[in-house]
Parts: structure tokens; C-alpha cells; sequence
């Protein structure tokens, strides 16, 4: 299970959530059988969707985090409900490039930078929520922290981290968001800037044995901090047999008459666990009717 933390300064000037989210990511490339270098960008787009899902206010409030920068790893995928439990899905989930200028994983290169970050926000309007930002690096978290300031105009910073082991396994993830609230005052912003300047990664944070609250303290370090909650998450997909149905019948009742013709079982595989439902050709006859409604 992964966890959740936020903290908010004292006079409410500032705001940071932290997490380790190793067991989710995991999980993820357990689900997708991702390569290093994928489930590097993938994880950090996962593990984004989850904080800023948990940011959200309404219990029924979902994020999706869509970006795609003309990279090899093509749509990259990740949404998360208001209590931080994501799912994912990347196009393209082996991608072998070679390490980056700096000896790690490539993951810009994996990503691309010729697009667009796009943020879906369903929170119980009429119409969802829905900002854009250009890629500016690929890396995600800045991309990340650029969608903050350009499309919420809401100073941030963004820090993700994903390590993968030569098994390909998850050693660790996690990252932390930091925001400006109105009323910040320069001295705070000074104290933020020279934390991000000193902080370590988020990954060699948690191989040295860190949590997800001394991530965020140490993030905030010299300010007066009060933990607001913390939540346990996990990699959650919210299919069912009832919404590939519903999906189903809305692809309208000759697609359905298709299927029900072919005389062969219909197979539909959820592309965030890749759990699959089967229907045979008399199930398929019974959506008919409710197509036809």
C-alpha cells in the first residue's frame, strides 16, 4: 500500500503533499509489464495523478493526467480518484533507449517533448474541468510544476521519482508537491527555494530510509508545519462487468447485431488491469435491446 501526507504551514501560507508510492507503481508494472525506462515515466505520471487527485475536495472528484510528446512510449495515462488510488495505461509499454547525458533513464526521451500535458478534473460540474499545457521537458514533474503556474496560475513545485531495480522491479517512488497559497511572504519563498535547492532526490530520500512525512518536513524544513491527514493508497481500477456492458451499448445496437452475427465469444480487455470480460453471442443479443431504448 502506498501513503499519502499533507501538511500546511501554520499561517496557512503554503501547502505540500508527500508520498511514497512504491507499492502502487509496482504494482503498476506488474499490470503492464513495463521496461526501466517506461515504468520510470509512467510511474512518475501515476504517482502526480495520485497527489494531485487526493488534492481534490469532493469524494466522487476524479484526474486524469494525459500527455503525449511524440516519443516512443507514445499516450502515456493516469487517473486518480480524490483519495489518491490511480490506474494507468501507457501505449507502448516497452520502449529500450539508450541512458540520458547523465547516465540515467531516458525518460524524455521515452516521453517526447512535442505535445501536450492535458489535466481532465471531474468534479461533479456539468462539463469536466479540462487545462493544457506544451510539454517543456518531458521529465514530467516540470512539466508538472509549468501546468501549475501556466494553466491554475498557482506557484509550485513538482519533485517524482521512480527506481528501478536490474530486475525491473520497483525499488522505490514517490515525490512531493509544494504550493504557494495568497498571502505567501517572501521570507517562506526564500526558505522553499533554498530547501529545493539542498533537498535530495525523492528517490535516494527513500532509499536512505525516509517516509513520506520526513520527505514533506524536509521539504519545509525551518517552517512551522501542521499535518492535516494522511491516506493509504493502493493501484485501483474501477471496471466491471456493468460498465463494459454500459460501454457496450453505447457503441449502438448494429455494432452489437456485428458481434451477435460472428457467431464468436466477444472478448474486452480493460486497458488499465487488463482484466478481461467475455460475452457470448446470446449476452451480446441481450444488450440489444437496451441499445435500442
Amino acid at each position: 500500500m502506498g501513503k499519502i501526507v499533507r501538511y500546511i504551514m501554520q499561517d496557512g501560507s503554503a501547502f505540500v503533499i508527500a508520498t511514497d508510492s512504491t507499492d502502487v507503481i509496482a504494482e503498476m508494472e506488474q499490470i503492464h509489464k513495463t521496461s526501466a525506462t517506461v515504468t520510470a515515466a509512467l510511474g512518475r505520471l501515476t504517482t502526480a495523478a495520485s497527489m494531485m487527485g487526493n488534492m481534490l475536495k469532493g469524494k466522487d472528484d476524479s484526474v486524469t493526467l494525459r500527455i503525449n510528446g511524440g516519443g516512443a512510449a507514445g499516450d502515456l495515462i493516469a487517473v486518480s480518484d480524490s483519495q489518491g488510488n490511480p490506474r494507468a495505461y501507457v501505449q507502448n509499454p516497452v520502449v529500450e533507449i539508450p541512458f540520458n547525458a547523465k547516465g540515467k533513464l531516458d525518460v524524455s526521451g521515452a516521453v517526447g517533448t512535442n505535445g501536450q500535458l492535458y489535466v481532465i478534473k471531474d468534479i461533479g460540474m456539468k462539463e469536466p474541468y479540462i487545462g493544457q499545457t506544451p510539454i517543456v521537458s518531458g521529465e514530467i514533474a516540470v512539466d508538472i510544476t509549468n501546468y501549475f503556474a501556466t494553466s491554475e496560475q498557482t506557484p509550485s513545485v513538482c519533485a517524482l521519482g521512480v527506481l528501478v531495480n536490474p530486475d525491473l522491479t520497483v525499488k522505490h517512488a514517490g515525490g512531493f508537491i509544494i504550493q504557494l497559497l495568497p498571502g505567501c511572504e517572501d521570507e517562506v519563498i526564500d526558505k522553499i527555494e533554498k530547501n529545493i535547492g539542498a533537498i535530495p532526490s525523492v528517490t535516494e530520500m527513500l532509499d536512505n530510509g525516509m517516509s513520506a512525512d520526513d520527505i514533506a518536513k524536509e521539504a519545509m524544513k525551518g517552517l512551522d508545519i501542521d499535518k492535516l491527514d494522511e491516506s493509504v493508497t493502493a493501484y485501483k481500477c474501477n471496471c466491471s462487468r456493468e460498465r463494459v456492458e454500459n460501454a457496450l451499448i453505447s457503441s449502438g445496437a448494429d455494432n452489437l447485431r456485428e458481434m451477435a452475427e460472428s457467431n464468436e465469444d466477444t472478448e474486452v480487455e480493460c486497458h488499465f488491469c487488463n482484466k478481461k470480460y467475455i460475452f457470448t453471442c446470446n449476452d451480446i443479443k441481450a444488450l440489444i435491446d437496451s441499445a435500442l431504448k
